[in-house]
């Protein structure tokens, strides 16, 4: 109703045979609202594509000032007593209406307002954050939408803000950095990849440029030319082996969103490296095919799908990080195109199951002095197989045998951590919903973890935390069991 109730506003301020007498009721009663409105942090989608049309359109047709205009959206973004500050969300959709407006207004108010941002960022960078972090954000929609090269030294002036002692202001520069790269790709693209390899401190910065780069070209459905390709792809995959899981995490997802733009030449090249030596590049680039594989569909589907066996086959690796990626990667196929996965499903499912079980090989004991502390290397694999798991019950239930699963699987991980616990309560209950004969034929064996469970009692001097996760995970074996109840009371109906 938003986004109709604006596209309206705009229809009827680009009629020409409109009086003076609308533009000014816009003015006065919609454009109160529509601040208001641009500080919700659920503002997303056509209702903020809408709200942006109706801040250009006051510009255009209804004879409003660009500079109140500017003003007031500025204004917006300012702390208030009642309120507090501004949520996150809401700062990106400010700059976003702020560009679209000061593009409508024409090139000459679009330069004298990034000049000013580029004062703030300038004057400001230790002593308002929240003014710097709106400059930042409002530069980078300015960027992608217009060149900004004419402006001399800008990508300097925005990543002197990766010294910010604040970790927004550094996130919103390495956005703004990328953002601006899309508006001029031949000038800032190669500023971006030199000094990705010069600024070791600033890498993991930087790589998010570059993503924020190849995520709007793939957006867009842009191409990149060939020779800009092989230079980030060099440079990608000499970063795949990465101590800093960050910036590995970048690396895949940068890989993926150019395997939607470049699929016939990325898939190979990320095949090539499955048989890598380094377990990390092993694992990025399986993590790479996580991020490629998207709902809608894709011309990566069909060159994907013979080729699929070798990426999640890995999950018989020898290093916990690559099956760990592989369990992720087979979530999101499970999740996004199951029908890619269905046919290797009786050949994988096993070998999952297998990454839900303890091994005391992952478990290792840390000397801290006074005391001893137990690391279990292998918990976030673990949790990560359940959670496959859970998805798969509920896209490629014909393919799950639950007798098979449920004991010693299943069972094992109601005995778990909290972290295993929790995701095992889940999937409970969806068993005893979609199979309820595959349950109760095994019932008596699941009853004393989840009595344990329920009976838990942390030590006396446990921290509100320990209360809280340990409540948590009360409740959700009670859940558990009202599904458990539910299978009873259907078949005492039957």
């Amino acid at each position: 109703m938003t986004a109709l109730a604006l596209e309206l506003c705009c229809t009827l301020m680009a009629d020409r045979r409109s009086s003076a007498n609308v533009g000014l009721a816009f003015r006065n009663k919609v454009l109160p609202q529509a601040l208001t409105l641009i500080k919700s942090s659920l503002l997303q989608g056509h209702a903020l594509l809408a709200l942006q049309n109706f801040f250009a359109a006051l510009v255009y047709s209804a004879n409003t000032s660009f500079d109140s205009l500017l003003d007031s959206l500025l204004s917006s973004a300012k702390p208030s007593p009642q309120s507090g500050g501004v949520a996150k969300q809401a700062l990106y959709s400010i700059a976003q209406c702020g560009a679209v407006l000061c593009i409508a207004a024409g090139d000459q108010k679009c330069s004298s307002t990034v000049k000013m941002l580029a004062e703030i960022l300038k004057d400001d960078s230790s002593t308002n954050s929240a003014k710097q972090h709106l400059a930042l954000l409002f530069l980078g929609e300015i960027g992608r939408r217009k060149d900004l090269s004419s402006h001399a030294n800008i990508e300097t002036i925005i990543i002197e803000s990766f010294q910010s002692p604040f970790e927004e202001i550094k996130s919103a520069a390495s956005y703004a950095l990328g953002n601006i790269a899309v508006g001029n790709l031949p000038k800032y693209l190669p500023f971006i990849l030199d000094q990705i390899d010069n600024q070791q401190k600033k890498q993991y910065l930087l790589l998010h440029s570059l993503k924020e780069v190849i995520v709007r070209q793939s957006v867009d459905k842009a191409e990149f030319q060939d020779s800009s390709v092989e230079k980030i792809l060099k440079l990608l995959f000499n970063h795949c082996e990465s101590e800093e899981e960050g910036v590995r995490n970048v690396v895949a997802e940068c890989l993926g969103k150019i395997a939607l733009i470049e699929p016939a030449k990325l898939v190979p090249a990320l095949k090539v490296r499955t048989t890598s030596p380094a377990a990390f590049t092993r694992a990025t680039v399986v993590i790479a095919i996580k991020y490629s594989i998207v709902e809608r569909p894709e011309k990566i589907d069909e060159i994907i799908y013979p080729e699929i066996s070798s990426f999640l086959m890995l999950i018989k690796d020898n290093d916990r990080h690559v099956r760990r990626a592989v369990v992720l990667a087979l979530s999101t196929f499970a999740h996004n195109k199951p029908n890619l996965i269905k046919g290797f499903l009786p050949e994988l499912l096993p070998l999952l199951y297998d990454q839900t079980i303890v091994k005391q090989e992952l478990i290792r004991t840390v000397d801290l002095g006074p005391f001893k502390h137990i690391v279990d290397d292998g918990l976030e694999l673990r949790k990560a197989a359940f959670e496959c798991v859970d998805t798969l019950l509920e896209s490629c239930l014909d393919q799950v045998n639950p007798s098979s699963f449920i004991v010693p699987y299943l069972k094992s991980g109601l005995e778990d951590h909290y972290d295993v616990k929790m995701p095992c309560h889940l999937i409970l209950s969806k068993l005893a919903d979609k199979c309820p004969s595959a349950v109760l034929a095994v019932l008596d064996s699941l009853v004393d973890p989840l009595q344990k469970t329920i009976n838990f009692k942390l030590k006396h001097d446990a921290v509100k935390q320990e209360v809280d996760r340990n409540e948590d995970m009360i409740r959700s074996a009670l859940r558990a069991i009202v599904a458990l109840n539910h299978i009873r009371f259907g078949f005492h109906t039957l």
